[in-house]
């Protein structure tokens, strides 16, 4: 069976009742990134699914606009952890008793994929109409992260929680989870399910899992919405992704305003903001990079991480940025690494297998390709292609995977979950999207 059959069963299998799970066992419910990706993926060849998919993610959306990370529509499933229970959203009175759900929110995707959906799918007259029901929802979305999660008011919002980026644990969360102090009684007992599942050490270790946990517990003292958030939580940082991915969306949801008409003066306004602070807040000329910002101790995080290389999908590299990175990239793939490794491979915080430390993932090389690819680096934009399919093709469709070439030599598999989600639709987003 070629690749992209396979990616599709894979699809087809990882369907529940109008959603994906990102894969049986470790992940039963739906997360909201993965969502997106999945139906982006999916609407190469079952739109209705892509639809659904986004429709259910949308049913758990707060009164206040927050759209929550994780919904855990079965209440029954208890091979999580943590699950609704732990979570208890509904200390907000905003948030829907079903589904049930986190009280964080995810990288907001939504913009640019319904905007991927209707330039693959521009005459198609139930994406239309379903564009027009989802678009204010997605908007609200964005509203959640402006009027609670901007606490400078200068369009870049802050994330208090590791989880929100996506890159759970990656090298540049550590000197803030550092600052909190775990002492007995500072969080609730609680059971991990995940070492139970996966090789503990392709996971965050105990030690991070009980920072995840104290700041969970702050969240929920706070209703998971209050300025105290922002006033107390020692983790307080601008992602630099996050904001590349709300800029990108908010763009694309412009472009869908003016084709469909519909009034886009609010989203221009934050746009304006977050694209006019942008550059000053998380660019860094001496390791010539994107960084994310730390608001507690008022410094820029200064690692080569990922997710600095999304403003690049976002357009908001300039041509100098753009080479430095591109020669960045290009240096790494010469040196014997698949692109992307997601942390910088001469930091001694590099770890080709633990989780965000260091391995390639899906997404993240096809927001990065698409990126160089638009900027017209072509040649650059296919490495970043053509290694995620080899890994794939050797190693299957993991949910991350080795990015040493000499180590990838000896596997036969890759990291974390099998038969994933999100690696299918990437893989079908790639060979559909010459």
């Amino acid at each position: 069976m070629d690749l992209q059959l396979q990616a599709q069963e894979i699809l087809k299998d990882n369907w529940r009742d109008g959603f994906s799970i990102p894969t049986a066992k470790l992940y039963p419910f739906q997360w909201l990134w993965d969502s997106g990706f999945v139906a982006m993926g999916s609407g190469y060849f079952d739109l209705d699914k892509s639809i659904q998919e986004i429709k259910k993610m949308f049913s758990g959306q707060w009164g206040n606009g927050l759209l929550p990370h994780i919904l855990f529509h079965s209440e029954t499933e208890k091979s999580y952890f943590p699950n609704f229970d732990f979570w208890n959203s509904n200390i907000n009175k905003g948030a829907p008793h079903f589904p049930k759900s986190s009280g964080i929110t995810q990288p907001p995707v939504f913009g640019f994929i319904i905007h991927q959906l209707l330039k693959g799918n521009p005459k198609n007259e139930k994406l239309k109409s379903f564009i027009t029901d989802i678009f204010p929802k997605v908007v609200n979305a964005h509203r959640f992260l402006y009027n609670y999660r901007d606490h400078k008011k200068e369009g870049l919002f802050y994330i208090y929680h590791p989880w929100e980026s996506g890159r759970d644990n990656s090298p540049i969360w550590d000197d803030a989870l550092n600052r909190i102090e775990i002492t007995p009684g500072s969080i609730p007992s609680y059971q991990r399910r995940d070492t139970q599942i996966m090789d503990a050490s392709e996971r965050p270790t105990s030690d991070k899992y009980d920072r995840y946990v104290y700041l969970l517990e702050l969240g929920k003292k706070y209703k998971y919405d209050g300025k105290e958030i922002a006033e107390s939580s020692p983790f307080l940082i601008q992602d630099c992704m996050m904001n590349s991915i709300l800029i990108k969306s908010n763009d694309s949801l412009i472009q869908i305003g003016k084709e469909f008409d519909f009034d886009t003066s609010e989203i221009e306004e934050w746009q304006s903001l977050s694209t006019a602070n942008f550059h000053n807040k998380f660019w860094n000329d001496d390791i010539n990079y994107f960084v994310s910002y730390d608001c507690r101790s008022n410094e820029q995080i200064l690692h080569k991480e990922i997710g600095g290389l999304v403003p690049v999908f976002a357009n908001l590299a300039n041509k100098s940025q753009v080479e430095k990175m591109a020669s960045y990239l290009t240096n790494i793939h010469e040196r014997g690494y698949y692109l992307c490794p997601s942390f910088d491979i001469d930091s001694p915080l590099f770890d080709s297998k633990r989780y965000w430390r260091g391995p390639v993932w899906p997404q993240m090389n096809w927001m990065i390709s698409e990126g160089f690819k638009n900027y017209g680096y072509t040649d650059l934009s296919n490495i970043i292609k053509d290694d995620f399919i080899e890994l794939v093709t050797k190693l299957g469709f993991y949910e991350y995977f080795e990015s040493e070439k000499d180590k990838v030599k000896t596997l036969t598999k890759g990291y974390g979950g099998n038969r994933f989600s999100w690696t299918a639709s990437s893989i079908i987003t790639f060979l559909n999207n010459d």
